[in-house]
């Protein structure tokens, strides 16, 4: 697949960059763009809830009232579930949500989620630029050149530009990554794909380590 190759302010240059078929035309695995994002999303969860059990509770043990003849159901003492201040049964404890997938299995899911923006068309590329200073209003501009203006775009840098990080750092629908740092979470989530043409080359040599 052949794309144009375009400007910051919005127009097309003359050159064309082929994407590599194995990387962004392969059979999209579903199962295994389910599997990475799972592990992702599973990888960011803190797993520091906790409840306390009856045995955990501070409070007297003292049965509340007798057990027959009130007309009313039975109970213990105030730590009981069922009364209000009472423990939690069955509750939350801290516990560690990672699990592990082979690398393959994640190699696959980034193929997928990249061929599944090339067939969408939703695959943007840029020639290498970067900015003078750090300003946000340049990168807003840059978006709005595009006609991306109010959608989630990942930017996807060769390597590490403080001047464009920072400038998009307090724009909420707009992130930007390294090559090497791209994820199938991230690629799926934006509507657009924006690829510097140093990045290509950088995601081709990534995915044949």
């Amino acid at each position: 697949m052949e794309l144009d190759v375009y400007k910051i302010d919005g127009s097309k240059t003359t050159k064309k960059v082929s994407l590599d078929d194995a990387i962004f035309g392969i059979e999209p695995n579903d199962h295994a763009i389910y599997l990475d994002v799972k592990q992702f999303l599973a990888n960011r969860r803190q797993g520091t809830h906790s409840s306390k059990e009856r045995s955990q509770m501070s409070g007297s043990t003292k049965k509340l009232k007798r057990q027959k003849g009130t007309g009313g159901a039975r109970s213990g003492d105030t730590n009981s579930p069922v009364f209000v201040g009472g423990a939690r049964a069955f509750g939350p404890h801290p516990r560690v949500y990672n699990f592990k997938l082979n690398k393959k299995v994640k190699q696959l899911a980034r193929r997928s989620a990249l061929t599944y923006k090339a067939k969408d068309n939703q695959i943007i590329l840029l020639e290498d630029f970067t900015f003078e200073e750090v300003k946000t209003k340049s990168y807003l501009e840059l978006l709005s050149k595009l006609n991306l203006a109010g959608k989630k775009t990942l930017m996807v840098l060769p390597y590490v530009d403080n001047n464009v990080y920072l400038s998009s750092r307090n724009l909420k629908d707009s992130k930007v990554l390294t090559a090497e740092s791209i994820n199938t979470y991230e690629i799926l989530n934006a509507n657009n794909l924006l690829l510097i043409e140093s990045s290509v080359q950088k995601i081709n040599e990534m995915f044949q380590k």
